[in-house]
């Protein structure tokens, strides 16, 4: 594993990091903390900072377990047919091939590290901040993820219904 030296930012929400912020869309960033590279493929972990009402649409990873830790604020998390908030502290796994969402509903900031076991799902987060004039389909379709339905409440903002 590859330990990085790069110097100290600050973070959108006053944590101290030590690498790149990207943004998915407008009030979520995310920073890859540890790339699939660094691991031989077993995993990939990125920090997510989300505003108020940003999430994703339900969708299916087909190839990766997700795994969230709630670092700060609070998540709303739907999978299977489970729903639950999740706070600071809180650790959810979804496996793959499982129906699943989040959001923000609180009025703070929520910052988590989410795991992809196996790793290079981090590659498609990255590309999309790269590019947001992709054709999204083919991406998501070359990462084995599917967008199978909307956000979990209304008026939330994801990379399909971004905040203007």
């Amino acid at each position: 594993m590859k330990i990085q030296t790069e110097s100290s930012e600050r973070l959108p929400i006053g944590h101290e990091t030590k690498s790149e912020w990207s943004e998915v869309t407008p009030g979520e960033r995310f920073s890859i903390r540890v790339s699939s590279e660094e691991t031989n493929g077993a995993y990939a972990m990125l920090e997510v900072v989300a505003d108020h009402r940003n999430g994703t649409p339900m969708h299916i990873h087909q190839n990766e377990d997700e795994h969230f830790i709630i670092l700060e604020g609070t998540a709303y998390l739907a999978y299977g047919d489970k729903t639950v908030e999740a706070p600071a502290g809180t650790n959810v796994t979804v496996s793959k091939g499982i129906l699943h969402a989040w959001c923000n509903l609180s009025k703070s900031p929520l910052r988590m590290l989410v795991l992809f076991t196996p790793g290079g799902l981090h590659e498609l987060f990255r590309t999309i901040a790269k590019n947001h004039a992709i054709n999204e389909a083919t991406l998501l379709d070359k990462f084995g993820t599917r967008m199978v339905g909307p956000a979990l409440f209304d008026h939330i903002y994801t990379i399909f219904s971004p905040r203007s």
